[in-house]
Order: structure tokens, then C-alpha cells, then sequence
């Protein structure tokens, strides 16, 4: 598998997935764009090493993102080079493990995606489970253990020196504020092996649900079980967290984990109504995220360019819109473009400053003489006028249109029927 692994087709196929990918640097700061010139002079000496299984990787560098509802999540950043010898490996490995892996399981597989696994959840409540497990990992990623994860890859792989590397991977320290310590247990996010390896641990669960015959969908760490009852839920819950501690020697979230209707629950960003046919539905963390975010696009005390403002906004709407145009709720696309059209009234009127300013502009957008002047001077503050009738009139869709901005109900709409 090392010959495999290191065969000139596999290795320019992971050079160009890294540099498509780009992501930040590791501990020596080198960035992916001179990655290339790196492996070409350096290639001889790294390519030994591996062979002779004495290669050893940079500690990985630490990241903290703030999580949406508190906390951080904790990221392992490899050096570019490291990331582009686990990118050759996942290669390898995928192709053998990904045909083992269970229907119901959909994060980081080739050819599927989270849309597919909010699909089946749906599926499952139609046909009437209306009760969800909800499990949640206590960092997963941080808890793996190493030896039992090794095992479940010498089922597969029996290149020694292979399975050698990738426990390298596990074990190379992690650099904090300058000093490396050493990993002892986990899986660090952040490099192209480990949402590989986070699926053939939790493959073990998959065949654990689907022994019982469970209804059950999962991404990566999130799993969710769908059943007819509370109590048999309650039932699942408990046995499926002895399997998990026991067994796989990961720890199951209590306060997180719970046994609710699944239209109080999110799922990949999403939720679904309550009605005898469910529909899918953008949930209400998510509709709080992105609403922060147009708040710092759109933020008056900012002085941005109003065609700064809108460029950011498209770039940054155009993707969320296609992530969550599986939601069956047209109407909130529709409210966002009301609010955000609002929020760019209120910046341009206080971009507009003087009096005299506001009513000479009221004017060349076609408001009457006695309008222009009552609002052009009026004290009221400016989120109340954004929302006036004469902002309406003069402001209206078509001038934002005329400006650039993207709607994001014609784009739901363009997304839905393609």
C-alpha cells in the first residue's frame, strides 16, 4: 500500500486537492503556495522517510473557533506538507472503507452530503417516527482512542509501515502559545485523514443501530435515531450510551443528548414543523447566525461604501442560500430580503448625514417637494425612518436591484426548481 501511496498519480492528484483547498498555515508558517516548490526540492528526503517508516510530523498548530452557543471548537491545523501526505493517504484508504460504511451515514463521503441526510430524517418522520434521539459526542474528535481506533484500521490495512504513519498522525503533538504537547488521545480536526478516520470509528455504531434495526441518520459526530415512542426512545438512549462508553471508549454528552419531537431539535443547521407532513425548515440557531452576520455588513456605525456593503452581502448570502435551499419555507427567504433592503436604508440615510443632503436625494429619486422636505428633516431615528413610506417608495426593490443586490428569494426559487 506505501507503493500505492506513494505512486506519482496519487501524489499529484493530493498536491492539486491541497492547493485547491488552500486553508491556512501550520507551526513553520509555510503557506500553500509554495507548497509545490517545497515537495519538488525536498521530495528525495521525505519520500526515504516514508519508505523506511522514520518520518515524523510537525506538531500540529491549535486553533480555537467560538462556537454559535458557547464554548470553542478545537482545531489541529497541520503543516501544509503533513496535509498533503494525509490527503495521499485518505486516497488510498477511502476506496477501501467507504464501500463498508453503513447507507446511513453521510458526513464527509464521496458523493453525499448533508442535504441527503436532513432528506432522510424527513423520511423517517413520515413514516411516523416523531420522536428523535439526539446524541451528542463530548468532543469526539478530542476523546477518540488511539489503540482502538489502530485495531479497527488492522482489520483493513496490513501494511505496517503504513499503519505506522498514520499513528504518527495521531500522536504528533499539538503547539500551543509556543510549546508542543504530546496527543495522547483524539483525532485533530483540521487535517484531510480525520473525518476519514472519525467515520471508521464510528462505523462500529452504525453496525451496532443497524443490528437493532434502528431508523437512524448521522454526519460525522452528530446521530440522530428516530422512534414511534418517548419510552422506547428513553430505552434507546441508555443502552446505545453503555455501548458507546464501553465499547468504542467515547463519552456521550448528558446534558446535550436527549429524547425530544424533532421540530425542537436541529439537525445540520435545520429543523422540521410539526405537521402531519413535516416539512424541513431553517432552525432558529441558524436563522441567529446569519442574521448577526448581516448585522456586521450592515452595521451603521461602519462608514463602508454602500457598494462594499452589498459585495460582501452577495458573496456571503449567495453561499448560505445555497446551503439551506432545502429548507421548505420560502417565506423566510423572503423576510430576510425585507430586513436586509431596511438595513441598507437605515445606512444609506445616515450615509446621506445633512438635512439638506437627505432632501436634495429624496428629490432626484422622484419624492414629492413636501415629502422630501418633512422626511429630509424629521427627527426620527433612523431604523423608524428605513421602515417610512417614502424610503419604501424611493428605495424600493428595484433600486437595490439596480445597485447589485442579490435576492436571495430568487435565488431559493432558481435553486429549487434546478
Amino acid at each position: 500500500m506505501m507503493k500505492q501511496l506513494l505512486s506519482r498519480e496519487n501524489l499529484l492528484t493530493a498536491l492539486k486537492r491541497v492547493e485547491k483547498n488552500k486553508g491556512s498555515h501550520g507551526v513553520d508558517g509555510m503557506s500553500v503556495k509554495t507548497l509545490r516548490e517545497h515537495i519538488m526540492t525536498n521530495w528525495d528526503s521525505i519520500r526515504q522517510q516514508l519508505e523506511d517508516g522514520t518520518y515524523k510530523p510537525s506538531p500540529v498548530r491549535r486553533v480555537e473557533i467560538p462556537k454559535p452557543n458557547g464554548g470553542v471548537r478545537l482545531l489541529g491545523i497541520p503543516t501544509v506538507t503533513d496535509r498533503f501526505i494525509q490527503q495521499a493517504i485518505a486516497q488510498i484508504l477511502t476506496p477501501i472503507f467507504d464501500p463498508m460504511f453503513s447507507e446511513h451515514s453521510y458526513g464527509f463521503r464521496p458523493n453525499r452530503r448533508g442535504h441527503d441526510a436532513v432528506r432522510k430524517a424527513k423520511g423517517f418522520m413520515r413514516e411516523g417516527k416523531r420522536w428523535v434521539v439526539d446524541l451528542d459526542l463530548e468532543k469526539f474528535f478530542d476523546k477518540v482512542n488511539h489503540d482502538k481506533l489502530m485495531g479497527l484500521l488492522a482489520k483493513d490495512v496490513e501494511d505496517k509501515t503504513l499503519l505506522k504513519l498514520i499513528r504518527s498522525y495521531l500522536e504528533s503533538g499539538i503547539m500551543i502559545n509556543g510549546l508542543e504537547t504530546i496527543n495522547e488521545q483524539g483525532v485533530p480536526q483540521g487535517g484531510p485523514l480525520s473525518p476519514l478516520l472519525s467515520n471508521i470509528m464510528l462505523h462500529e455504531l452504525d453496525k451496532e443501530l443497524e443490528k437493532r434495526n434502528l431508523h437512524f441518520v448521522r454526519y460525522a459526530d452528530d446521530c440522530n435515531i428516530y422512534v414511534s415512542s418517548k419510552k422506547a426512545g428513553l430505552r434507546i438512549m441508555e443502552s446505545i450510551t453503555k455501548f458507546m462508553e464501553e465499547k468504542l471508549k467515547l463519552k456521550v454528552n448528558k446534558d446535550k443528548s436527549t429524547v425530544d419531537r424533532p421540530w425542537r431539535r436541529k439537525f445540520l443547521g435545520f429543523s422540521f414543523t410539526s405537521q402531519f407532513e413535516p416539512r424541513i425548515r431553517v432552525a432558529k440557531e441558524s436563522m441567529k447566525k446569519v442574521k448577526q452576520r448581516i448585522r456586521e455588513f450592515t452595521s451603521r456605525s461602519k462608514p463602508l461604501p454602500m457598494e462594499y456593503r452589498i459585495e460582501q452581502l452577495n458573496q456571503y448570502l449567495i453561499g448560505w442560500v445555497g446551503s439551506f435551499s432545502l429548507a421548505d419555507t420560502p417565506s423566510v427567504f423572503s423576510s430576510l430580503d425585507e430586513w436586509i433592503r431596511r438595513r441598507l436604508r437605515m445606512c444609506l440615510w445616515k450615509q446621506w448625514k445633512k438635512p439638506q443632503t437627505k432632501v436634495k436625494r429624496l428629490l432626484t429619486l422622484g419624492a414629492p417637494k413636501v415629502k422630501a422636505y418633512e422626511w429630509g428633516n424629521s427627527r426620527k431615528k433612523y431604523w423608524r425612518i428605513a421602515c417610512s413610506p417614502i424610503l419604501h417608495r424611493t428605495l424600493d426593490n428595484a433600486y437595490w436591484q439596480t445597485e447589485g443586490l442579490k435576492s436571495l428569494k430568487e435565488r431559493y426559487s432558481l435553486l429549487r426548481h434546478t
